[in-house]
């Protein structure tokens, strides 16, 4: 085997990583690859009832046990959740964050996302790029040769741009995965999220009958992908394939790192085809 790629996944929140890019996340470590998942900020305002260190350490609790389910690392920030700024500190810190690790390929929130902390982190991420490469910048740890190839996290925002389908990845086998990832996040999914979204109605009682119901829930979100997205899985996998998928990540590459040519493709998702 070559050596392994290195993918990193920065979040604004404890389960982002998971619910856009796990199953990415689940079949690089299948083919033996390294995964850093990382939430830049604690988590601290995402519950309805939990509040401050108490949720902060649930929540860093629940991202280490879902990254442990595939030995992947994990690492959750002290920026303090809904208050996320893209400012020069937080630059600093996810250019120190990739220097470090020297990933292969990161993945990132869009610009255009409903999420303040989402859009801010996406913003921390495209200003860091290039900057990875200059000595005089953050010069406590090595520069980078070269940019990793970036590209963003799926979402259905369309303005000002719908998300680019410019790697599309087959999800199926991975979902159940997934779901046990999530399931991980306790709070967020059989709690928070229910409540915001006024479903936590919904949430079955008895812990056994919650797997069913988180796979529900999340095929909701990602099923539509692989429709949304068809005429990409065709043209990648092939009609007879493409037929047969039920579930899709979607990814769009960053203009602002490392170009994805047919290299940076067969590199870091050939083995997936």
């Amino acid at each position: 085997m070559t050596d392994p790629i290195k993918l990193l996944i920065i979040g604004a929140h404890p389960d982002d990583a998971e619910f856009h890019a796990g199953a990415l996340a689940v079949l690089y470590r299948r083919h033996g690859h390294q995964v850093r998942m990382v939430s830049l900020t604690n988590g601290e305002a995402g519950h309805q009832t939990l509040r401050g260190t108490e949720l902060v350490a649930i929540r860093r609790q629940e991202a280490a046990a879902a990254a442990a389910l595939i030995g992947a690392e994990s690492a959750v920030w002290d920026y303090p959740d809904g208050q996320l700024e893209p400012s020069l500190a937080l630059r600093w810190d996810v250019i120190r964050e990739i220097r470090s690790y020297s990933p292969d390929l990161v993945l990132t929130h869009r610009t255009c996302d409903y999420h303040p902390d989402h859009r801010a982190t996406a913003r921390a991420v495209r200003d860091a790029c290039y900057l990875v490469t200059v000595p005089a910048i953050v010069p406590d740890v090595p520069a980078l040769a070269r940019d990793p190839v970036v590209m963003h996290l799926p979402d259905r925002f369309t303005k000002p741009a719908p998300l680019a389908a410019d790697m599309v990845v087959d999800a199926t086998d991975a979902f159940d995965a997934v779901v046990d990832l999530l399931a991980c996040h306790q709070s967020q999914v059989f709690e928070w999220l229910p409540y915001n979204q006024g479903t936590l109605h919904e949430v079955p009682a008895a812990p056994a009958d919650r797997g069913s119901w988180l796979a529900a829930w999340y095929g909701q979100w990602l099923r539509p992908m692989a429709g949304r997205y068809r005429a990409a899985l065709v043209e990648r996998y092939g009609a007879e394939r493409a037929r047969r998928i039920e579930y899709a990540e979607v990814f769009e590459a960053s203009e602002y790192a490392a170009p994805l040519d047919a290299a940076a493709r067969q590199r870091l998702f050939g083995f997936l085809a």
